[in-house]
């Protein structure tokens, strides 16, 4: 059976598949990883290459990777995002498996994940969790990670994002280059592997699962890279930072009708329960509703943002209602509500005119002044939030 081709080899620019695998100090596993790479490969018949990315191991693990049958690739940036984006960047391959080196997965299980690659997948992700068919051998996975944290990312992707995935965490995957390629990956740290699967779901790519087993981490000299809360955090802003709607839109949008059912209940004076509500709720439903419209703006600009750099995906559905509502209609109406605000306001002036510019019932006036200075502003804030978002909509040429 055909062996993985040298490096060098006419063959290598031939090459189906590259493995790539991350590594740091791996002293304990790379040579193994490496090993059973390149055996699983050779033993299906794969023509194919190990590429090992060392982010400046000092422990000898750049030998050890090469004398197991590696190529190893130096990055100088850290992190493990940057340590995948190098490999990748080097890979011969049509295709890529990546790994980590710990010993934790198995390579044996490069052909399974090929296979799905031939299918016409563009992606096919591991699953560790018993939810998705995988298996976590014991002490393999902290408790933290395996009844909490895996389980939580992978239900707010699916949720958010609709990723058909339930262990978007795990570590062995495969993907085509060229799938790859579209996706402009952005992330240096652990959240690397989040944003490919998020991206790629966005872009209504065909993705896989494929259970496996988690084994224990093989490293005996050093502690795990993985730092559960500070990566934990990275990955959870990273999934926020990318749901505009989530983030921003949906809260302020309740907040706008909290505020709308505050002026409901206390623009009439209504007694509820004893409690009797005027002038003081009207102030904080404004409160709620100014909050709420600029988090509203807010995910305006940080969608059109996102997709004119290429972060997001264009949405049909965002663009045809932008088309609706083009910079002239929002002067329109941030105008109109400007005006109106103005002219409450204006009101509550004459009111102090008419009472001799001498002392006011304020339960009555604070009813022309609260509305009055909301639209006010609301209409100054949309008005500039549509010129705004007029300035990110510009096309580069």
């Amino acid at each position: 059976m055909p062996s993985p081709a040298p490096t060098g080899s006419p063959l290598a620019a031939e090459l189906e598949l590259s493995v790539v695998i991350p590594c740091l100090n791996e002293s304990d596993t790379v040579a193994s990883c490496v090993a059973k790479a390149v055996r699983a490969m050779k033993d299906a018949g794969i023509r194919g290459e190990v590429i090992v990315a060392d982010n400046g191991s000092t422990d000898g693990s750049q030998a050890l990777a090469e004398a197991a049958g590696a190529r190893v690739v130096p990055v100088a940036e850290k992190g493990y995002g940057s340590a995948l984006m190098g490999g990748i960047a080097a890979a011969r391959g049509r295709y890529v498996i990546m790994g980590d080196a710990d010993d934790s997965y198995d390579f044996g299980e490069i052909p399974r994940f090929l296979g799905k690659l031939r299918e016409g997948f563009d992606l096919v992700q591991g699953c560790r969790l018993p939810s998705g068919g995988g298996t976590v051998r014991p002490g393999a996975m902290p408790p933290l990670h395996r009844w909490f944290g895996n389980p939580f990312f992978s239900l707010v992707a699916r949720w958010w994002f609709g990723v058909p995935l339930h262990d978007v965490n795990c570590g062995l995957r495969g993907f085509a280059v060229s799938h790859y390629r579209n996706l402009d990956q952005r992330c240096t740290g652990m959240e690397f592997a989040v944003e490919m699967l998020v991206k790629s779901s966005l872009r209504r790519a065909r993705i896989a699962e494929v259970p496996i087993t988690l084994h224990r981490d093989g490293r005996l000299s050093r502690p795990p890279h993985l730092r559960t809360w500070r990566d934990g955090w990275r990955t959870l802003r990273f999934l926020l930072a990318y749901s505009p709607r989530w983030l921003f839109f949906l809260p302020g949008l309740t907040l706008i009708v909290l505020g709308l059912l505050g002026y409901a209940i206390a623009f009439p004076r209504l007694t509820i329960g004893g409690a009797t509500f005027d002038v003081h709720t009207l102030l904080f439903a404004s409160l709620a509703i100014l909050l709420g419209h600029q988090s509203v703006l807010f995910a305006l600009y940080t969608k059109t943002f996102a997709t004119m750099e290429g972060l997001l995906p264009p949405d049909p559905r965002f663009t045809r209602i932008a088309a609706r509502f083009p910079l002239e209609r929002g002067l329109l109406l941030g105008g109109v509500t400007l005006l109106v605000g103005l002219g409450l306001l204006a009101g509550a002036v004459n009111l102090w005119r008419a009472a001799g510019f001498g002392p006011l019932d304020y339960t009555y006036t604070m009813r022309w002044v609260i509305p009055g200075a909301t639209l006010t502003a609301l209409g100054f804030q949309t008005v500039l939030g549509s010129f705004f978002l007029s300035i990110l909509g510009l096309r580069r040429r």
